[in-house]
């Protein structure tokens, strides 16, 4: 089958490459942008090693297609990072020990991106579920959960106040 070119917008810039059809948005990221942090585990959608952010929400990246990309946004682990300055999630996984050997640690930390996007004070039930499709054969789930907790708590008194409305 002949090549074509797409372009993705991924970590907030857009990326051209030549790519054939039916290529997963796991092997583009890998092979045509050398964005390793997603990694090939089972190929199949059930380890959660490949999890990204599709318009902020966590997916599988080994079982999108390329072709069903085109102008959402992407974000992954490399995307996190502000210069030197590591992400709040980053940062507390470390801190919390919740990493052993990092296979699984870009996967656990967009799947907790995509939560904390979404509910900036989840319970940890909530967090449970939200890191339900990653799996991890090193550390176990405590650090983990800990960490996104940590990591929550962190971004909440980052965040700048609210400003009440006018009554």
């Amino acid at each position: 089958m002949p090549s074509s070119v797409v372009t993705l917008k991924v970590n907030g810039r857009a990326q051209e490459f030549l790519t054939r059809p039916g290529t997963t948005l796991l092997d583009a990221l890998r092979e045509s942008l050398s964005l390793t942090a997603a990694k090939k585990g089972c190929a199949q959608g059930t380890c959660g090693t490949c999890t990204v952010l599709l318009d902020g929400k966590p997916v599988f990246a080994c079982l999108v297609p390329i072709e069903t990309v085109g102008e959402r946004k992407v974000e992954t682990l490399e995307g996190l990072a502000d210069g030197a300055a590591l992400h709040a999630l980053q940062e507390s996984f470390i801190e919390n020990f919740a990493t052993q050997c990092g296979f699984c640690s870009s996967g656990m930390i967009m799947a907790a991106k995509g939560l904390l996007t979404a509910n900036p004070s989840p319970s940890r039930t909530e967090v449970v579920r939200a890191i339900s499709g990653n799996v991890c054969r090193c550390t176990g789930y405590e650090a983990i959960i800990d960490a996104v907790l940590a990591a929550a708590a962190k971004m909440k008194k980052a965040a700048p106040p609210r400003k009440k409305a006018a009554e």
